[in-house]
């Protein structure tokens, strides 16, 4: 007899409409090996409740009788059970201080806690991640913002027609309106004004290729970061094309004593770098960024390089799309997370202010921190794909055992973070934020 597994509804988010199991995937799950779900019932689900139970899941108000549980987003801390093995983006890794009670609860309890973001290869990739669905949705809304902040200079052009990501019915039916877009600048060209047009990514992973797929439906031509300080000197360029620049860290960091950029140092010893960034920003029309960023790294964009940048007049730079969105983090003047409801604010350097919605004066952010619940079927679907192989072991797994005598694949048991509640070791630096 299969453990029951259950599926959690999401309620962290009013928008969150993601699952980490698809109903295709969990009828795949039953069929061929034979586990049997409870899928908790969920009146704002992508998936309906029904599509569950055609797929032969059962769907219950609780979970109660489920041993293993996958979620999507943090949890309550009264939904925890004694004993149980859970498996949700925890946000803990970094000490989270938010997050620290939860993790308390949770150890009080004797839970096993699973984290997605630590399933890793060899190589240290992660496997199952919506990481290009927020590059994917979080352009398609810099795409969206760039279109009103434009209208409101009375530079209106055709990117006014495009919408927020999340009033697309699918990924496909927003790619498709954004490349009749690209066709209309390419036959009619930029307004003068607007020339040349960069739109510039900060990091090269999953998050920025997602975003780059969706700026290769404009008419696009990437040059280097190094050609983007002549470029404006050009007496010809194109009327239609739009300039794609990706700054990879060798080209936003310098070490401080002058010696040659090398990135593995980078890692180790980020205390010995700094911001190289600001002189490129006035070339650059759209910012968005897709790095990785931990405290203990420098800053990309610090508001007094905004400030100084607004003291000239209206900046060419317009919209920073901030798809990592650490609060004063990689890009300082990233105020507050963003929700789906009121994806952007306006960043007023003068006071260090924001405000909600796309007021002309001061630089418009887009910084929705769940961007791939924005495209919740096909984010799911994807992440779905990955994870379904992961399931039956998780499942079967006896987590009594000792944790060096845990059966479970070496990925997941990486991504280990609680095991009967106490923390394993690659985790036990946690202590001290406890």
């Amino acid at each position: 007899m299969s453990k029951f597994i259950g599926i959690r509804h999401e309620d962290k988010y009013e928008m969150e409409r993601r699952a980490p199991l698809t109903p295709k995937h969990i009828e795949r799950l039953v069929k061929q090996k034979k586990l049997d779900f409870v899928v908790q019932s969920s009146p704002k689900r992508i998936f309906s409740d029904e599509e569950y139970i055609q797929a032969g899941a059962m769907v219950a108000d609780n979970l109660d009788q489920c041993s293993v549980i996958f979620g999507v987003k943090e949890m309550p801390l009264d939904f925890f059970q004694e004993g149980k093995t859970y498996v949700f983006f925890s946000h803990v890794i970094k000490g989270q201080l938010y997050n620290m009670p939860m993790l308390r609860r949770m150890m009080q309890v004797r839970c096993n806690l699973i984290d997605y973001e630590k399933v890793v290869d060899e190589q240290n990739k992660r496997l199952i991640f919506f990481g290009r669905y927020a590059g994917l949705a979080g352009m398609i809304n810099s795409l969206w913002a760039l279109g009103l902040r434009l209208k409101d200079y009375k530079l209106g052009t055709k990117l006014s027609k495009l919408k927020q990501a999340r009033h697309y019915h699918s990924l496909d039916e927003a790619k498709e309106a954004i490349a009749l877009v690209g066709q209309q600048i390419a036959e009619e060209g930029i307004t003068s004004e607007l020339r040349p047009y960069v739109i510039a990514f900060t990091g090269d992973g999953n998050v920025s290729q997602g975003a780059q797929e969706i700026l290769n439906w404009l008419p696009v031509k990437e040059i280097t970061p190094e050609k983007l300080h002549t470029l404006h000197l050009r007496k010809k360029l194109p009327d239609n094309l739009i300039y794609k620049v990706v700054f990879r860290e060798k080209d936003l960091m310098e070490r401080i004593d002058g010696s040659p950029f090398d990135l593995q140092d980078y890692y180790t010893h980020p205390e010995n770098y700094r911001s190289m960034f600001e002189q490129y920003l006035p070339f650059i029309s759209v910012l968005i960024n897709c790095i990785y960023w931990d405290p203990k790294y420098p800053r990309i964009i610090t508001k007094d390089a905004v400030s100084k940048l607004f003291a000239k007049g209206r900046p060419k730079l317009t919209v920073i799309g901030d798809i990592s969105v650490d609060v004063e983090g990689s890009v300082e003047c990233t105020l507050k997370p963003a929700t789906i409801e009121k994806p952007i604010y306006v960043y007023h350097p003068d006071t260090d202010t924001v405000t909600d919605g796309h007021d002309p004066d001061g630089l418009l952010m887009m910084a929705v921190d769940i961007l791939p619940a924005e495209l919740p079927r096909d984010a799911s679907a994807s992440f779905s794909d990955v994870l379904i192989n992961f399931v039956k072991p998780i499942a079967d797994a006896d987590f009594e055992e000792h944790f060096d005598d845990l059966d479970l694949p070496r990925a997941i048991k990486k991504a280990l973070i609680l095991h009967n509640g106490e923390l394993t070791p690659d985790y036990a630096y946690l202590e001290k934020y406890l």
